[in-house]
């Protein structure tokens, strides 16, 4: 049996007629670069989030910058992100001139830690940005509190957790500004690059429109410095037709994400991920933890990967380099033993199956091939 990565094919086929049919009104129609379709898609996507603003931009990493350039982050600034991640999170600091800062992460939640968090702030700290990694949110509370102490900005990278809560609200309005990211293997992914910000603040929502758009109120009159951000009128069409089946998917990925934890349970070399009690997790990942041993964690874990590839089960590996051990972030001056948590999740965690479609054929499937290599 093949069990793949993941299957945006099996999704396309279920909805093709209504995503062919809102990209042929996008040609008919000329609208090739924001236009009613990014509009609708904007508001309807604010609204699922509980939100007040969106705003459809070019990319996640685009988002990230525009949420920490509408603060006003900039050079001499510092922003605290956390040291697992995607590397676009830091892009955000960096394409602002400010420093990114990089603190460990909680060993369950795999989020950013607040007490890491407090402990790192200087008097040069503008932002702090809380990334709800892997679809689980941060613990808002706590960094709220921080932020408000030490009056600096918190900001929330949601690229990966489309609809998650956190103590029952939605994630997206739970910070001064958000960023999300609709690669096309996200939860909500479009059939390119895209992404969005949004806030509740008004002043702020006005700022990132501006700068997504040259920093324009209109055409031709440029209020401030900006840049080309715009989401093209292809992809909120199709972002539009997709949002509608969000909920759906989230609850099969939380079905997924379920089976797997009973069937692997009794898997002594293995962590599943853990759904903390102030969370609606929405699995964008399901990232195990294989247990390794001295220098060479990570030997086993990739050992596992090769196996189940063998076996026509194709995992991933998110992130195995953490961020402040990239060559990029060498002057720095990070250095291995820095955030233990961090490091062990790059050498120890691997990415199974995960998609709304996978059957429970399949989930068994995988499970038992994992059983297999740990019974060697």
């Amino acid at each position: 049996m093949k069990v793949p990565f993941l299957d945006l094919k099996a999704q396309y086929v279920k909805i093709k007629n209504e995503v062919d049919t809102a990209i042929q009104d996008v040609l008919n129609n000329t609208a090739y670069v924001l236009g009613k379709p990014v509009f609708n898609f904007e508001e309807e996507f604010a609204k699922a989030h509980d939100t007040k603003y969106c705003h459809g931009v070019s990319a996640g990493t685009d988002g990230n910058h525009i949420a920490l350039w509408a603060l006003d982050v900039g050079v001499g600034d510092e922003v605290i992100i956390p040291a697992n991640t995607f590397i676009a999170t830091a892009w955000g600091a960096t394409l602002c001139g400010a420093t990114p800062v990089f603190v460990d992460c909680h060993p369950e939640s795999y989020n950013i830690d607040p007490e890491k968090v407090e402990a790192a702030i200087t008097d040069k700290t503008k932002a702090i940005v809380a990334v709800h990694l892997y679809g689980q949110p941060a613990d808002m509370d706590p960094l709220k509190e921080i932020a408000k102490k030490h009056n600096i900005f918190l900001v929330e990278d949601a690229a990966q957790a489309h609809l998650s809560e956190y103590k029952g609200q939605k994630v997206g309005g739970l910070s001064d500004v958000c960023s999300f990211s609709f690669y096309p293997g996200k939860n909500l992914g479009a059939y390119g690059e895209a992404g969005a910000v949004m806030t509740n603040n008004k002043e702020l929502a006005g700022k990132c429109k501006m700068l997504r758009d040259h920093g324009a109120l209109e055409k031709y009159n440029h209020v401030v410095y900006g840049h080309n951000y715009r989401m093209e009128g292809i992809q909120g069409a199709v972002l539009g037709v997709k949002l509608k089946y969000l909920d759906g998917w989230t609850n099969e990925r939380r079905r997924v994400a379920k089976r797997y934890a009973e069937l692997l349970a009794d898997v002594d070399g293995i962590v599943v991920p853990k759904e903390m009690e102030y969370s609606k997790h929405v699995y964008h990942l399901f990232v195990i933890q294989v247990k390794g041993e001295g220098e060479n964690r990570s030997k086993k874990r990739n050992q596992l990967m090769e196996f189940l590839k063998e076996n026509e089960i194709f995992s991933g590996l998110h992130y195995p380099i953490p961020l402040h051990k990239q060559k990029c972030f060498a002057h720095l001056g990070y250095k291995e033993g820095d955030f233990p948590n961090s490091e062990t999740i790059a050498e120890q965690g691997l990415s199974l199956p995960m998609f709304p479609e996978l059957t429970d054929e399949q989930l068994v499937y995988v499970s038992e091939k994992i059983h297999d290599f740990f019974n060697k």
